[in-house]
């Protein structure tokens, strides 16, 4: 089965990390070794080499870089997106990249959204959930949404870790922390849509990972907003909310992604698994492994 994994981080080695000095007493050692994968570009390729996998849709997100008020540098994301354009360059067909932006700095983000995708020839957007009590619907986030939607390039909506919930649920592990994200990328996508940025801008495209099924169920049974423009991803990659996803977004807007190398499982396995337990028809797992995701990045 061809497989594209839409959710892939990978970091310039050259840039020093911040993420464990973010991470939980408890998880600082898991994080160690996911700070080491993250700068591995031969790691990066082993699935896609080896034929697990057809390609790596590769984001470089800035949270990784950020101070304690979650900002980076204007000048420093330039500088990140010249880098995935490069490792784009040097793997033409198994990489294929999403350029990060400040989707809450306003104009100058959007210039750069522009540029990245006419110039770079990067294949979407990467953007926070959040920044702070700002939410993904502000004003000022406006104009990369506008971008977004005018080029036709689809805009990955990551998960942030909200606080004081992240605090909160820090004790409680992986899953208190996974479900602090969760609750952020829901928030993102209700924002989007009960805030009128989706129906205003019918060309935008927004991806969430599978955290954020609690937003979309929300949403579902509680709104009448369209959600023909949300995709979802597979990176929890259970049969049940695999199932879900199908069900209320549709086959066509469900996409393969790992979030690696967060979760460095063997993917191809493990989705085909997902998928068949799901009940799937062939014809749904094809557009789930490779074809929706092919169509968000215009690639034909």
């Amino acid at each position: 089965m061809r497989i594209i994994d839409f959710h892939t981080h990978h970091f310039p080695a050259h840039f020093t990390q911040r993420l464990l000095e973010a991470a939980a007493p408890g998880q600082r050692e898991r994080w160690k070794s996911i700070s080491r994968k993250l700068t591995d570009e031969d790691l990066l390729l082993r699935d896609v080499r080896e034929g697990a996998i057809s390609a790596r849709v590769v984001n470089m997100s800035p949270a990784l870089i950020a101070d304690a008020e979650g900002r980076v540098a204007h000048d420093t994301i330039v500088r990140l997106n010249d880098d995935l354009a490069a490792l784009v360059a040097r793997h033409p067909g198994r990489i294929h990249g999403l350029a990060s932006v400040d989707a809450y700095d306003g104009e100058r983000s959007a210039r750069e959204a522009e540029r990245a995708i006419r110039e770079l020839g990067l294949r979407g957007l990467f953007v926070d959930s959040a920044r702070g009590s700002l939410m993904i619907d502000t004003a000022a986030a406006r104009p990369t949404l506008e971008v977004a939607a005018r080029l036709g390039v689809p805009v990955f909506v990551h998960p942030v870790a909200p606080e004081p919930l992240t605090r909160q649920m820090s004790p409680y592990g992986l899953v208190g922390t996974l479900y602090a994200r969760g609750t952020a990328n829901s928030a993102a996508l209700i924002a989007l849509a009960e805030g009128g940025v989706l129906s205003d801008l019918p060309g935008l495209r927004i991806v969430l990972t599978s955290l954020a099924m609690g937003g979309v169920a929300m949403l579902a049974c509680l709104s009448s907003r369209s959600l023909k423009q949300v995709f979802m991803d597979t990176n929890l990659c259970h049969p049940v909310l695999l199932r879900a996803a199908v069900d209320l977004l549709g086959a066509e807007n469900v996409i393969a992604g790992s979030d690696w190398p967060i979760n460095d499982g063997p993917i191809a396995r493990q989705l085909a698994d997902t998928m068949r337990a799901a009940r799937l028809s062939e014809a749904e797992q094809d557009a789930i492994a490779a074809a929706n995701s092919l169509r968000l990045l215009g690639i034909h």
